[in-house]
């Protein structure tokens, strides 16, 4: 299980690896949990300013994996599995610590979502982001609507959340979801020269930028975000989540009731 995602320093980067090439990345709760578990120890840890996260394999990370869909590893209701999820994420975002992310493939999801919590992002043109939970019955929960806006604005923002639909590498950078797009053999050359660079500064200074700037938008995404944990509480229990997951395993149209 631990070769799911890989750890490493390289001077004074941290990086992590998602490494669960055959389901692209997709998590299921023991690597969730073993990802915040790194996640944390990188963050806390003193010899690194900056982490690095990657992937093997196609995709960056397709969210969590669909053969565990609505299942609770522990005996917990919907309202703390999803702030339990929002936490780790509030994490990643308010930490003093630089988060640079290298996307490619499928970004989907609790994937996608993953990506935005980072403060840079640098793809490939493979890159497919989508933020598909209304397909599901559902919505984003950890953050995605307002990382998402705060990036691309609202109305863009709106459309993704709406109608589930991906969104390419050459649109994401148009819109501001991503930084850098590269060719797919450059990809990891060009985020660790980036990160490489950023881990290379004094970590008070980098520390102070990333919480002067977070300044814009910070309080409004933690607020944001709890707003989705209420709704995903909700629509967790709706007839219209649980069509919608009776059509997807029937592979049919959903039928939804409506109001």
């Amino acid at each position: 299980m631990a070769d799911r995602i890989l750890s490493e320093r390289d001077g004074s980067l941290r990086i992590i690896t998602l490494n669960r090439p055959e389901r692209h990345n997709a998590m299921d709760d023991s690597m969730s949990a073993l990802f915040q578990q790194l996640v944390g120890e990188a963050l806390d840890e003193t010899a690194s300013n900056a982490i690095l996260i990657r992937a093997t394999g196609k995709s960056f990370c397709s969210g969590r994996d669909t053969n565990v869909l609505g299942q609770r590893a522990r005996d917990e209701s919907d309202f703390h599995f999803v702030r339990r999820h929002q936490e780790g994420r509030l994490r990643m975002q308010e930490s003093t610590k630089p988060i640079i992310a290298a996307l490619k493939g499928g970004a989907i999801g609790g994937g996608c979502e993953l990506a935005l919590a980072a403060d840079i992002r640098i793809s490939d043109t493979t890159l497919k982001m989508a933020l598909p939970e209304i397909l599901y019955g559902v919505l984003p929960d950890t953050g995605g609507t307002q990382m998402m806006t705060a990036l691309i604005g609202p109305s863009r923002t709106k459309y993704m959340v709406m109608t589930g639909q991906k969104i390419d590498a050459a649109t994401a950078l148009e819109w501001g979801a991503v930084d850098f797009v590269v060719e797919p053999d450059d990809l990891d050359a060009r985020a660790l020269a980036v990160a490489r660079d950023i881990a290379a500064k004094p970590p008070i200074n980098l520390a102070m930028a990333k919480e002067m700037i977070n300044l814009m938008h910070g309080a409004t995404i933690r607020t944001g975000t709890r707003a989705e944990l209420y709704a995903q509480s909700y629509l967790f229990k709706t007839d219209d989540y649980h069509e919608a997951r009776a059509a997807i395993r029937e592979k049919r149209a959903p039928q939804y009731k409506g109001k």
